[in-house]
């Protein structure tokens, strides 16, 4: 059943026309990802759909009786109502009912059993029951707190009034409210906005389980992986539907870029084939020749011209290092740090090698920002060191964009850092960021957030760092700047270190993760996905673990000597021997592996000193596995010499 059409809707701001012919068509139970860049028009579409603005032309269509409840980016709540009131008021129907209950069975405690009157009070305390349990009178308790802990609301935050509530804590109380509300259409405006990573899994399990239908805008991927089962973009005003996630919208929208140009094109030099003739028949300057070439005149003026495709503007920019560092490029040990009392975290370690790419996750207050802010030099730790390796420079990409100067403009605030630039190369890289024209004259503090994300980043771009500290850098940059960026990255020849909650941008740029949390750091191998499966493998051992108090890996090293006693002698002679030769076949390809990282010429292809350096650390972990294996079969030869 289709649930919501918009047919050939127009909207316009005076003179600025952000809609046109629009068409949607979206079916009850679908999950539709809305995408498009910055001022597309996307949060336009949603209030037209909300009926809180009428199209210039066309019609927004709903089945008669959808309630809609939409979440937009600005929530100013001013109520002295505190958080769990504000969230009461959804259920005040079934507390409603509970107050009659209640009154009845005072009423009913004051009548005679079998009388008319009790047998009345009696039929409609039943029948009110009734609707209160279906309506879930029982539950709604359990559901407030439910989406109060999955939305990320600390304990007791319950009881403050909502109005002294931070701008991204009242976003997730006007989200916790339409969640409880249920509406058969919900419209959501960047709702993992102000979320960390925990809350935004439970949300995406809980929209994936949802009975409505969710229309979304946004820019995190992996969210919208996760939850739609459609996609729609706003681009150049108009609307384009795709079927499935968005991995497969990217993959179709290229598909049907492709495909248009290739029309276009075979349509123009059709155009151009035909025009030659009708050139040619003139020529002749014969009758017959003549009405030929009018002939072919009045098909190609019959012809529907198509039109060339066009896309919006995209970000085009890399990053380059102007020298390499040695192997060892960031040493963190020990590292600690309080404010006011509270403890972010202590005694961090971290080692950076040359080309790593390390990501920092973990919930919102445990100190990823701040962790950046002591490396980069911008605050003191309370205890512990941060080391530097040689001929490392360090560029900071800054989550506020605090270092931008308010009152200078774009162009200024840029060649300020780089004055021996040529205006001209300044204004070639600002444009790289769509920052052209009178534009680049615009006063720092008239940005929006992601205009200052693409000022930083230019500034980044020019300084050729080679260690990149990079704190929610996709924050405010639409889905393409975020897939330049990651690309420029992929490219860079330097080392990373980032905070994010991107998920689908840690898969593209990390290869190792460090989680925070309030009990400490540890660290994972690979992207975000890799991370997830450890963190399932390390949930399904928890039982194990539990009933024998013991750790996994104590586990598994039991498990393996248990297996060597079964062995037999010769075996485990022929083992020990293998297991020598393999350290001695290892230590030799550390060696090799270490000669080229003493060479210089390794590090003029930056993707063969990246290799290098990813190859020595895996066989120094294998080198620990070996020797731990040697150990082993060494005890077990020992006890049968005994």
């Amino acid at each position: 059943m289709i649930l919501l059409s918009i047919q050939n809707v127009t909207k316009s701001f005076a003179m600025n026309t952000v809609l046109k012919d629009v068409n949607l068509t979206l079916q009850a139970g679908s999950r539709m990802g809305l995408t498009g860049v910055n001022g597309s028009g996307k949060s336009t579409l949603f209030k037209l759909i909300a009926g809180q603005m009428e199209p210039d032309e066309g019609t927004v269509s709903l089945v008669k009786g959808t309630r809609v409840g939409l979440l937009t980016q600005e929530a100013d709540i001013q109520s002295d109502l505190t958080v769990q009131q504000e969230l009461e008021r959804v259920f005040e129907p079934q507390r409603e009912m509970e107050r009659k209950l209640r009154a009845m069975e005072a009423q009913m405690a004051g009548v005679e059993p079998g009388s008319a009157d009790y047998d009345r009070l009696s039929k409609s305390y039943s029948n009110l029951l009734d609707r209160f349990e279906r309506s879930g009178g029982y539950e709604w308790p359990s559901r407030i707190q439910g989406v109060l802990a999955g939305l990320g609301f600390a304990r007791g935050r319950e009881d403050s009034p909502a109005r002294v509530l931070s701008g991204g804590e009242k976003t997730r109380l006007c989200l916790a409210r339409l969640l409880l509300t249920q509406p058969e259409l919900l419209l959501l405006d960047e709702p993992t906005n102000h979320l960390d990573l925990a809350a935004t899994q439970w949300l995406e399990d809980t929209l994936r389980k949802y009975r409505g239908t969710v229309l979304v805008i946004s820019h995190d991927r992996y969210f919208l992986n996760a939850v739609c089962d459609c996609m729609a973009e706003l681009s150049l005003k108009r609307l384009t539907q795709y079927e499935g996630n968005y991995d497969q919208f990217s993959v179709k929208r290229r598909a049907e870029v492709e495909r248009r140009m290739k029309e276009y094109k075979l349509q123009q030099a059709e155009i151009a084939r035909q025009e030659a003739i009708i050139q040619r028949y003139r020529m002749y300057n014969r009758e017959k020749s003549i009405k030929a070439a009018e002939s072919r005149e009045k098909r190609l003026e019959k012809m529907e011209r198509l039109e060339k495709p066009v896309s919006e503007q995209k970000v085009r920019f890399s990053f380059e290092a102007r020298r390499r560092t040695g192997d060892d490029v960031l040493m963190v040990r020990e590292l600690s740090k309080s404010f006011e009392g509270r403890e972010l975290f202590h005694d961090f370690n971290l080692h950076l090698r040359a080309g790593d790419r390390v990501a920092i996750i973990g919930p919102n207050g445990v100190g990823k920002s701040t962790l950046l802010n002591i490396i980069a030099r911008q605050l003191p730790p309370d205890r512990g060191t941060v080391t530097f390796g040689a001929n490392v420079d360090l560029g900071y990409y800054e989550q506020h964009q605090t270092k931008l100067h308010p009152d200078k403009d774009i162009l200024n605030e840029v060649w300020d850092d780089f004055p021996r630039l040529e205006l001209d190369r300044v204004r070639g890289v600002l444009a790289l960021f769509l920052l052209t024209g009178d534009d680049v004259f615009q006063p720092i503090h008239t940005l929006s957030g992601g205009e200052k994300g693409r000022v930083s980043l230019a500034k980044l771009m020019l300084r050729h760092d080679n260690l990149l500290l990079l704190d929610e850098p996709t924050n405010h940059l639409d889905m393409d700047s975020r897939e330049v960026l990651e690309g420029a990255l992929e490219d860079f020849e330097g080392t990373i270190l980032t905070v994010s909650h991107d998920r689908y941008f840690i898969n593209r740029v990390a290869d190792r993760v460090i989680e925070m949390s309030a009990d400490g750091a540890k660290e994972y191998i690979g992207n975000y996905d890799d991370y997830l499966e450890k963190k399932r493998l390390e949930e399904a051992g928890q039982v194990e673990e539990l009933s024998s108090g013991k750790t996994r890996t104590q586990i598994d090293k039991e498990k393996r000597r248990e297996r060597l006693k079964r062995e037999g002698a010769k075996a485990l002679r022929q083992k020990l021997k293998a297991a020598e030769e393999d350290i001695a076949r290892a230590e030799a390809r550390i060696a090799e592996l270490e000669a080229k990282m003493a060479d210089p010429e390794t590090y003029r292809d930056g993707g063969l000193a990246q290799s290098v350096a990813r190859e020595h650390r895996e066989a120094q972990a294998g080198m620990d596995e070996l020797y731990e294996l040697w150990e082993e079969l060494s005890e077990a030869v020992a006890a049968l010499d005994e």
